[in-house]
């Protein structure tokens, strides 16, 4: 039993739709969420630039005593997830864009994939994409201003829904009946995106809860989880001043209360 905790890093706000399927399916375990707001956004960045961010931000969230740590960031794993495992002694759970999902379950043929330009261009994607590139249609798409509409908390404001259409239009008018959000800032919009998307029957892809179970697995594996009777902790940080941190921390409730809910639409 190990009653440390789990850190999970994101580049900003975004990673907190991994982070609360972790406070819904693991309530025993302690959470430390680490927001780089310093340097968010980090899709145009270069692989050397954020690998050096992730860097910093998982030396200072070992020092606080982390046992695992989730790089809930699809950009920063295409960047940096192999330099982390090469260089830290702990396990480390990633993503990637849900291509697999999306391709097994499509009845159209279509898949739409919306990502980083560095998720987009990483190596994970491109052989995942490559895989299952015949057997249906990937269509990818940059989503270009999403980030910086969930980090200033207008996610359903009329910039949100001119953006979400302008982005999601061509993948609906191609056809796609699986669009797989491939940045865990994206969940936030999919209560804009299930408007844009009306009554058409297709489905939004958030890796979110695969990644809990993947945890879960790793803390089983590692013989790493909390004790039962563990009261957990919820701990932030972040790259950026009080103002930012107070940001995350509410954005949190926000969460919360949608894991809460049982919001389909955003967190499954």
């Amino acid at each position: 039993m190990n009653n440390a905790p789990i850190a999970v890093f994101d580049s900003g706000q975004g990673g907190l739709s991994v982070w609360s399927e972790l406070y819904r399916g693991l309530p025993h375990e302690s959470l430390l969420y680490y927001g780089d707001g310093k340097n968010c956004p980090y899709g145009n960045q270069s692989k050397e630039q954020v690998t050096e961010y992730v860097d910093y931000a998982v030396r200072r969230m070992l020092e606080a005593g982390a046992k695992m740590v989730v790089i809930a960031c699809n950009t920063a794993t295409a960047a940096a997830i192999d330099y982390l495992r090469a260089s830290y002694p702990v396990p480390f759970v990633g993503l990637e864009p849900a291509v697999k999902p999306a391709a097994l379950t499509s009845r159209s043929g279509v898949i739409g994939i919306l990502a980083t330009a560095g998720s987009l261009k990483g190596h994970l994607f491109q052989t995942t994409a490559h895989k299952y590139a015949d057997r249906v249609r990937i269509i990818e798409q940059v989503g270009e201003g999403f980030v910086e509409l969930v980090e200033n908390n207008q996610e359903n404001s009329p910039e949100a829904y001119e953006t979400v259409v302008r982005l999601l239009k061509p993948m609906l008018d191609a056809g796609a009946d699986r669009i797989v959000l491939g940045c865990t800032h994206y969940p936030f919009l999919a209560d804009t995106m299930r408007k844009v998307i009306g009554d058409r029957d297709v489905q939004l892809i958030n890796p979110a809860p695969a990644i809990e179970r993947r945890v879960a697995s790793l803390l089983e594996q590692y013989a790493l989880t909390a004790d039962v009777d563990h009261k957990p902790e919820y701990t932030f940080m972040t790259s950026a001043d009080d103002v930012y941190l107070a940001r995350l921390i509410a954005k949190s409730e926000q969460a919360k209360a949608l894991v809460s809910a049982g919001n389909a639409a955003i967190f499954r």
